[in-house]
């Protein structure tokens, strides 16, 4: 069906799979995954979800309840509920008997990592009963959205969970053009960083996941970036550029052309040519460590195995020493790193073309 305030389809989504294990523990953020739903309403043209197995294996399922001709083209218009999911989930719980804790994941469970769990009241519905269930069973849950404005709706359940919750939203740009020109359907950056915001006054911890940074911005913008992050007093900050690979990114750069983001579109298109790519990602990684490192700020950066094999011995090993740290984050009781933040290779700068101003 079709929902009566836009042109997104809706249904019913019949997976009985409850809580998966999940791979992204290598990012320090979760051992298992629960998705409200499949699809998502944002359709950010970036979005590596419809190229994974979930939409790519299930044709026939998205076609039947969702008339779904291409999942990843039509990502952004279509959305199918998973309207029972506390309740199951509730009970799975109780039947459980073993927990999978990994040094990085923590035995965190991630909630949405596959669509936005706040996309909407309908999707909200679902979380609060999700990480309610969880919650109650003392374990940890991790809420990624951007919508935490209206995840404020059930402050109550997020305040009530105490420790065993955080809630985070993905910050990639605060130019709100350049960001609605591929994240066409999601709320603004200045009312992500509001929403969190509010939850850090009402007591609840905070997370930002600055991932896509765009190759438009330079370390004057990120510097701004990172200042205005701070207001929401986050307990990290991760951080990765861009991945040009896959058929998403060719969207992307058409999305950001067909908004009149020429600037945007160009540099994006330029990330082809993996001499620029390494670039940019290495100065933006090494960027965001010395301004976090400034302003005192808890960042975490997640470097693409691809970046290390392409850039040299030196920086090889500061990424690689990235992503085997731990991050800087007191949740789930995970320890804290004590070794000091990897240093970036001076001896072995970067050379640039990419505007430094104001530095």
């Amino acid at each position: 069906m079709t929902d009566g305030h836009d042109d997104v389809r809706t249904g019913e989504d019949p997976t009985k799979a409850i809580l998966s294990e999940s791979g992204l523990n290598s990012k320090h953020l979760c051992d298992y995954v629960v998705n409200v739903a499949t699809g998502c309403r944002h359709g950010c043209k970036f979005c590596y979800v419809p190229s994974t197995p979930n939409i790519r294996t299930r044709p026939d399922m998205l076609k039947e309840e969702a008339d779904v001709d291409n999942g990843q083209k039509e990502w952004g218009n279509y959305v199918l509920y998973r309207d029972d999911l506390g309740e199951r989930l509730d009970g799975h719980l109780d039947r459980k008997r073993t927990w999978r804790e990994t040094e990085r994941g923590q035995g965190v469970v991630g909630v949405s990592f596959s669509t936005d769990c706040y996309m909407d009241g309908r999707a909200g519905k679902i979380t609060r009963d999700v990480v309610d269930a969880i919650a109650s069973h003392e374990e940890y849950v991790r809420v990624l959205t951007r919508n935490p404005i209206l995840a404020l709706q059930d402050l109550d359940v997020f305040q009530d969970a105490g420790e065993y919750v955080t809630i985070g939203s993905s910050i990639p740009c605060m130019d709100a053009e350049q960001v609605g020109a591929i994240e066409p359907s999601a709320p603004a950056p200045e009312l992500r960083l509001k929403g969190l915001k509010e939850f850090n006054e009402h007591g609840v911890q905070t997370f930002v996941s600055m991932s896509p940074t765009y190759p438009t911005q330079d370390k004057a913008d990120l510097r701004e970036q990172l200042e205005r992050v701070a207001e929401c007093d986050p307990a990290v900050v991760f951080h990765e550029p861009i991945n040009p690979r896959g058929g998403n990114f060719e969207m992307t750069v058409e999305a950001a052309r067909d908004a009149g983001e020429a600037e945007l579109a160009e540099e994006l298109d330029a990330l082809r040519t993996r001499e620029r790519w390494v670039e940019y990602a290495t100065n933006h990684l090494r960027w965001v460590q010395e301004i976090g490192r400034e302003l005192d700020l808890p960042v975490h950066l997640w470097p693409d195995k691809q970046l290390i094999k392409n850039v040299g011995d030196e920086e090889a090993t500061w990424l690689q020493s990235w992503r085997d740290r731990q991050s800087p984050e007191d949740f789930a009781h995970r320890e804290l790193p004590t070794d000091p933040v990897p240093e970036y290779p001076l001896s072995n700068t970067t050379q640039t073309t990419m505007s430094e101003v104001s530095e």
